[in-house]
């Protein structure tokens, strides 16, 4: 084992170190402020489609649109947990259950965790979606209550596994008695309505809300007020508090990000024994925290977009079609043996691809040829061949030789 000496360096170190943070847990995203800058006109308006449940009457279903970052789901808890309290105070039965739709992951998950907020126990696993269903509606009806119900970055679940969960809940107060559902659906992703049925999207869109993104006073003035909690005085410089907000404003907006930067700042400044927050920090955070979000991200691929971008990492070369990417994707299929997704789909995960950041795809015009898509890769081919080289299925196709090269002509243009 190591030498035990280097790590009481680095505890005594902190311990005895120069104390920036008051309280670190203020600049975390499930942080809950008692006030909400910038959102009063949001709070306002879900709070007044809500209302009508302090009289026993079903609010309007709400969907609430808007970029990572902008305060959708802090406004959500914040209008929720007032509503509950006054509820009590008037004597309302209303309940309310939020779900989080990427973190639980199958329809059945998400029933289960409504049947419990009814106080139904449901098994982990070992039945039917459709029987964990039929059981939360009938332990919801003989709960006679108003149950509101948050399905959080529902885009998420709808893209993975279809509408069908939605659909279940939209028509749900039909065979209810004593009763009623209302649901506030929360979105990253503006084009949710494309990925919807017609029909669940017209009654599940009675309101909606837009979320705008953050500018960069906007930003400033929410850490500035966050890190009068999370710090000790005079810990924060000025000029790193406006990078902060300018780097995050620059990313459309994310208030989370800035948090994430200001916290990770703060803890890059205590490690060097600093006992002020500057603007180095916060440069020296950007790449730390830069470097794990590529990381988390191509992680949590899934298989199909993972190979996607090992065929154009292996393509190795400044740009190439989508024709290419898919020749060197169906090899890599074959490889693995796993099945094929058709040309138009590998299209729709470049694009999703593109949208995070991870390849940049660019409709480039070829004159008289018409029109074609230049791709290639954003990150570091060192980061792709560092993540999917440690993984056992995709390590050994890091390097992999296209057999295609040999069948066709060089150059397609």
């Amino acid at each position: 084992m190591g030498n035990p000496n280097i790590l009481d360096d680095v505890f005594e170190n902190f311990v005895k170190g120069a104390k920036l943070f008051k309280d670190r847990e203020v600049l975390r995203h499930n942080y809950l402020p008692d006030k909400l800058p910038h959102r009063e006109n949001q709070i306002r308006l879900l709070g007044e489609t809500v209302a009508p449940v302090l009289k026993d009457a079903r609010c309007s279903n709400i969907f609430i649109y808007g970029k990572t970052g902008t305060g959708k789901t802090a406004v959500t808890k914040y209008v929720l947990s007032h509503l509950e309290a006054k509820a009590k105070e008037y004597g309302a039965s209303v309940r309310f259950c939020y779900v989080n739709c990427r973190m639980t992951g199958s329809e059945y998950r998400i029933f289960a965790n409504l049947s419990q907020s009814v106080g139904l126990i449901i098994p982990f696993t070992g039945l039917a979606a459709g029987e964990v269903f039929d059981r939360f509606r009938t332990g919801l009806d003989a709960s006679r209550t108003l149950f509101i119900v948050v399905l959080d970055e529902i885009d998420a679940l709808i893209k993975d596994r279809g509408d069908h969960l939605l659909y279940e809940l939209t028509r749900i107060n039909e065979t209810l008695h004593k009763s009623r559902v209302a649901i506030i659906g929360i979105s990253n992703d503006l084009r949710l309505k494309e990925f919807l049925d017609p029909r669940v999207f017209s009654s599940l869109s009675e309101e909606e809300i837009i979320f705008r993104p953050y500018d960069a006073s906007e930003l400033r003035h929410i850490l500035l007020e966050r890190s009068k909690l999370s710090f000790h005085e005079d810990s924060l410089s000025e000029a790193a508090l406006n990078v902060c907000s300018a780097l995050a404003a620059a990313e459309h907006g994310d208030a989370r990000r800035a948090l994430d930067l200001l916290r990770v700042a703060g803890e890059v400044a205590e490690r060097k024994g600093a006992n002020l927050i500057t603007e180095e920090h916060v440069r020296e955070a950007e790449k730390n925290i830069e470097h794990n979000r590529v990381v988390e991200a191509l992680t949590n691929l899934t298989l199909h977009s993972k190979l996607v971008l090992l065929s154009v990492y292996n393509l190795n070369k400044p740009s190439a079609t989508t024709g290419e990417i898919y020749d060197i994707y169906n090899e890599l299929c074959g490889e693995l043996g796993v099945g094929l997704l058709t040309q138009r789909r590998l299209g729709t995960l470049v694009n999703e691809l593109d949208a995070m950041g991870l390849l940049n795809a660019k409709v480039v015009s070829m004159g008289r040829y018409g029109r074609t898509k230049k791709i290639r890769l954003e990150i570091a081919r060192t980061i792709i061949k560092g993540v999917f080289g440690s993984e056992d299925r995709l390590g050994r196709l890091i390097g992999y030789k296209p057999h295609f090269r040999s069948k066709h002509v060089q150059s397609r243009y």
